[in-house]
């Protein structure tokens, strides 16, 4: 029998954890290369003295780093995991209850975005022996049942270590799911607080360093003959490029393919990078937030390439993208249960890479009709045009979102990487931000989550550090999400991690209000103001007395304050150079106009409007509904 150490469960999973490597070609890093965490009475005699022990006794084997919110802790492992293109995350840990609870949102997020993070999340006693404790909670139905079973359908993997003796089989199931491309997502190990602090003789196999080699199956022979044969029998082809290109390390191959062919590129959020904005087959974001030139040419697309997207709403519009009866899906994922989205009958279960180094070669001679190209061209050309005019100077002292967006685009450097989640950045950002790196564009529109940016533009950060980039991440965030979770600030400045935060002041939901207007609500409940006791909301003129760059300044970061006037766009543009010139964090802060849109792309999203009402404007906003959702198919492939 192989030789053991005396440990404690969490000591183990700990030194467990800072052996673990991820393997991808010629890419070898550690997993899991630190700890988030915040510690209480669950999880403090447990993961944390676990993490003390190493410290004191083997330095930098497994760092661990505070936070100030436990949500915030994953959406930081998600950022990092994106810039690292899924091969490494961090483990988050939470002590039982409140703390726990706190975590699920970002677990939903990381599924959601199909980016890997590790839980481990505290749970109450597994021996019962003083039930109930502090924070847990009592089902008469059924008293086993914990917060931690909210993590079971927001995770792609969930276990308790009930026993010592589990530790084995599910740290190494839980690794398994966090590296396979196919299902990685939020990774929980429930971790009951008197469990964490059991001895156990721990295998010195179980402790030493383990390499997990990332899949990439190549495509069936027969599934890509089908696919050559429709991509080659059509008029009117279009690529749909989603965050697996980017994950598979396949840009280049999809530029190799797109400039042999000739075949357009639009891209959903995450796929936001894999051609740069002024590639010719690049003809940006298609869907409900996408481009008038892609909308218009997916529209009419006879075969859609989709190459590592997950087919969401948004990608679709809600099924009204693709409108050409006769058109026909190659959906090429390394999930299957991606590939098979949408009734296609031509699904590539395969790594994007792989795919892509197959199809060039079976499309060799492949070249789309003069007619279609010059189509393509004309249509980039005008929507180039269009940016170039909504980011044209204005000289309001309030500007519109888009022409800040030109403003940050412009004294930004090519590499730096613009982090957004919600509101009505996301859209814009998709329509009008030029990409020019693969790795320049983080937006997060899979849970699309008020608060993510600050937390997870410190991951990213985190990650290009990890890398040896000097890039900036400029943390786009819009006053509704900021109030939601801007304390990570405070992490920020503790690590010194620098970031510049742009934060856009409206005084109250610029998206949802606009999308309350196109519903009959009016902006009911989307503003920022005083309670009227008469009226009884808050719809009236005045403005919250809140000092936004105040609070950032409080955590400790350097502020600069755009006032309200003709040059404030210009002031914008020379606030950004002074913040990448810096080497501390800087907070940008600027009022704006939530009332001047991005240009139309074209594209539709299903909001339901209720079918009945007393009040006019959602009686029109019920007749403008049933006209667009008239456009929608059952299914699109």
């Amino acid at each position: 029998m192989g030789s053991t150490k005396r440990m404690t469960v969490s000591q183990a999973l700990v030194e467990f954890l800072a052996h673990q490597w991820t393997v991808d070609g010629d890419r070898r890093e550690r997993t899991i290369p630190g700890v988030f965490g915040i510690f209480g009475h669950g999880n403090v005699a447990g993961v944390g003295q676990a993490l003390k022990q190493v410290h004191e006794e083997q330095p930098g084997l497994m760092p661990y780093y505070q936070a100030r919110n436990e949500q915030a802790m994953v959406h930081q492992a998600v950022g990092y995991a994106r810039m690292h293109r899924r091969r490494a995350t961090f483990a988050s840990a939470a002590s039982v209850g409140p703390g726990a609870a706190n975590m699920l949102t970002g677990a939903a997020l990381a599924t959601s975005n199909r980016l890997p993070a590790l839980l481990l999340p505290s749970d109450t006693f597994a021996t019962r022996v003083a039930d109930p404790v502090l924070q847990q909670l009592e089902h008469p139905h059924d008293i086993g049942i914990q917060v931690t079973d909210a993590f079971r359908p927001v995770s792609r993997f969930f276990d308790r270590v009930q026993r010592p003796e589990q530790l084995y089989s599910i740290a190494l199931a839980a690794m398994r799911v966090l590296t396979d491309p196919a299902e990685t997502g939020a990774v929980t190990i429930a971790l009951p607080e008197d469990v964490q602090a059991e001895a156990i003789d721990v295998p010195i196999a179980f402790l030493q360093d383990r390499e997990w080699r990332v899949r990439r199956p190549r495509p069936d022979r027969d599934a890509l003959a089908l696919a050559v044969r429709a991509i080659r029998g059509a008029q009117r082809p279009f690529i749909v490029a989603g965050g697996g290109v980017l994950y598979s390390d396949a840009e280049e191959q999809l530029r190799a393919l797109v400039e042999a062919t000739g075949i357009p590129v639009g891209t959903s959020q995450a796929g936001g990078g894999v051609l740069n904005w002024d590639h010719p087959q690049y003809l940006g974001g298609v869907g409900a937030t996408g481009t008038l030139a892609a909308n218009r040419l997916a529209a009419e697309a006879d075969v859609v390439i989709g190459i590592g997207t997950r087919y969401s709403d948004f990608t679709t519009a809600s099924r009204t993208a693709f409108q050409n009866p006769d058109v026909a899906f190659v959906n090429i994922n390394v999930a299957s249960f991606d590939a098979y989205k949408h009734g296609t009958q031509l699904p590539v279960v395969a790594d994007a890479r792989e795919a892509l180094v197959e199809l060039l070669a079976e499309l060799e001679g492949l070249r789309v009709t003069g007619e279609y190209a010059e189509r393509i061209a004309r249509e980039k050309a005008a929507w180039d045009a269009t940016v170039d005019e909504a980011f044209a100077r204005s000289g309001l002292a309030l500007p519109g979102q888009p022409e800040i967006i030109g403003a940050v685009q412009q004294a930004s450097a090519p590499e730096d990487v613009v982090v957004q989640a919600a509101g009505s950045l996301p859209g814009d950002l998709h329509k009008l931000w030029r990409v020019r790196d693969p790795l320049g564009y983080h937006v997060e529109y899979a849970f699309s989550c008020m608060g993510y940016e600050i937390a997870g533009g410190i991951g990213v950060k985190r990650g290009a550090v990890a890398d040896g980039s000097d890039r900036d991440v400029i943390v786009m965030v819009g006053d509704g999400s900021y109030l939601m979770l801007n304390t990570e600030l405070v992490t920020a400045v503790a690590e010194g991690i620098k970031i510049i935060v742009v934060l856009i002041q409206n005084h109250g939901y610029a998206s949802i209000g606009h999308l309350s207007e196109t519903v009959g609500s009016e902006r009911f409940g989307t503003k920022y103001r005083a309670y009227d006791p008469q009226a009884r909301d808050f719809q009236g003129e005045d403005v919250l007395p809140v000092d936004l760059a105040m609070n950032a300044r409080s955590y400790g970061m350097d502020v600069i304050e755009i006032e309200p006037t003709p040059s404030a766009v210009d002031d914008l543009r020379d606030a950004i150079a002074r913040a990448k010139a810096s080497d501390r964090s800087t907070f940008i802060h600027i009022n704006s106009d939530p009332h001047i849109y991005a240009p139309d792309g074209a594209g539709w999203w299903d909001v339901p409007v209720a079918q009945v009402s007393t009040l006019a404007s959602t009686q029109a906003a019920r007749a403008e509904y049933e006209q667009q959702v008239q456009a929608q198919k059952p299914l699109i492939g």
